[in-house]
């Protein structure tokens, strides 16, 4: 299969929060570009990792459904303020911040203390207005993961002051892809795949395609050297029968009988647990004993060693 060419046909940034970029994928055999689309664009959606805030602790507030004094907005605004501001960030361990303002005034996104490592998309993005002199304070907590977090209000898996938050870890917006012929190709069996990308800004177009480009080489590469299992077959009735008569009834010579009991093997069971190899390791007993092993097998139960070790026997 020849290389494929990508091209970035336009990039722009219409605000901080809104990032677009457009590209060409060429030249893939006919059906292949619908298959690449749509896995690009499922993985794009719902794989790529994203920053947000989880739960928050404001001061002086018990519930979601309360008011702060001295606030324009109720709690139930602020969280979902919180909830749209956008970081970015490589670190994936959960981080604390805090705020803290004194009014009158606007508190905005660039107001928070984020933990190092930690950057804000857009500092104007809006949190609550101050109408007086009092203090807003409060610590959210920042976890970093994929897809979107619906709070499971039966799980208290922190404090209970922290108010949990929905939250959306996207940092892709949507994704639309196109199919085009390549002009002036004399087969007409090559396409071109058109894909869109719109980001929230924690994170380009051309990066995002790149790492979806990679999550998916990564899963096919995985499928590569799969270790195959296989059911392990149940054996009969009456192999199990079989397998617990004692080796007694081999009639072995004294010599043979001596060297399995002294090496634990005191059923057919136990004796079919080696293999013909291994039974010559077993000490005193010799090439010439091994063969009386296997031809009692044969005879009287009608078990047989595979064929390669009964050949190295003969040999």
């Amino acid at each position: 299969m020849s290389l494929l060419q990508i091209e970035c046909i336009e990039s722009r940034i219409n605000k901080p929060c809104e990032h677009y970029g457009q590209f060409s994928i060429r030249p893939l055999n006919s059906s292949q570009a619908l298959t690449i689309g749509n896995a690009l664009r499922r993985t794009l959606l719902s794989d790529l990792q994203g920053t947000a805030i989880v739960a928050a602790r404001i001061a002086g507030v018990n519930h979601e459904f309360s008011t702060i004094p001295g606030v324009r907005e109720d709690v139930l605004e602020i969280l979902l303020n919180l909830k749209s501001i956008i970081f970015r960030t490589q670190i994936k361990e959960p981080q604390i911040g805090r705020i803290r303002v004194q009014g009158p005034g606007i508190v905005t996104a660039g107001l928070l203390e984020v933990p190092s490592g930690v950057q804000l998309v857009d500092p104007r993005q809006y949190i609550a207005t101050i109408c007086n002199n009092s203090i807003f304070e409060l610590e959210f907590r920042l976890e970093t993961s994929t897809g979107y977090k619906i709070i499971n209000r039966g799980i208290e898996s922190m404090s209970s002051d922290f108010l949990q938050i929905d939250s959306r870890f996207m940092p892709v917006k949507k994704v639309n892809f196109s199919i085009e012929e390549l002009p002036f190709d004399i087969s007409k069996d090559k396409d071109t795949l058109v894909l869109e990308i719109w980001t929230n800004g924690s994170i380009t177009p051309q990066d995002a395609i790149s790492q979806a480009a990679d999550l998916l080489a990564r899963f096919f590469n995985s499928l590569k050297n799969l270790d195959y299992t296989y059911p392990i077959e149940e054996l009969s009735s009456e192999e199990q029968v079989i397998g617990q008569i004692s080796i007694e009834e081999l009639q072995l010579s004294v010599r043979a009988y001596n060297c399995l009991k002294r090496a634990q093997i005191h059923s057919i069971g136990d004796l079919l647990d080696y293999s013909y190899e291994e039974l010559l390791e077993i000490k005193n007993f010799g090439q010439k004993s091994a063969e009386e092993v296997v031809d009692a097998l044969n005879k009287r139960y009608g078990i047989q060693l595979p064929y390669e070790k009964v050949q190295e026997m003969t040999e």
